[in-house]
């Protein structure tokens, strides 16, 4: 089992940052490959960005190529997500998974997931 408790959500204007951090406990989290997703009210949860559990390989969204970064500390046993250049179409619960599997943009190939933090940015 891991556990995944996400932070550092709030309130941004477009053109702001917020860094969004997952921590997690249980299982060596270095063995899991990690994945942000998020959703809006009234969509489907979708992929933000995933990393490997090296942290050798990154894959974006296109909707945040460019503007999102994701992390990960294998030693602190963390996941970030820093956000640059917000916009309101970035407003949503944001979730961070684990994934025994690979890094992947498909929700069901993780198997662990946080409670999720809001973003939500101002126009």
């Amino acid at each position: 089992q891991v556990q995944l408790v996400e932070s550092g959500g709030g309130l941004v204007q477009a053109g702001g940052s917020l860094r969004l951090s997952c921590a997690a406990s249980g299982r060596a989290f270095s063995r899991y490959a990690g994945g942000w997703f998020r959703q809006a009210p009234g969509k489907e949860r979708e992929f933000v960005a995933a990393i490997s559990w090296s942290a050798g390989s990154v894959y974006y969204a296109d909707a945040v190529k460019g503007r999102f970064t994701i992390s990960r500390d294998n030693v602190k046993n963390m996941l970030y997500l820093q956000m640059n250049s917000l916009k309101p179409e970035d407003t949503a619960v944001y979730y961070c998974a684990a994934s025994s599997l690979r890094y992947s943009d498909s929700v069901n190939e993780y198997d662990y997931w946080g409670q999720g933090t809001q973003v939500t940015v101002s126009s």
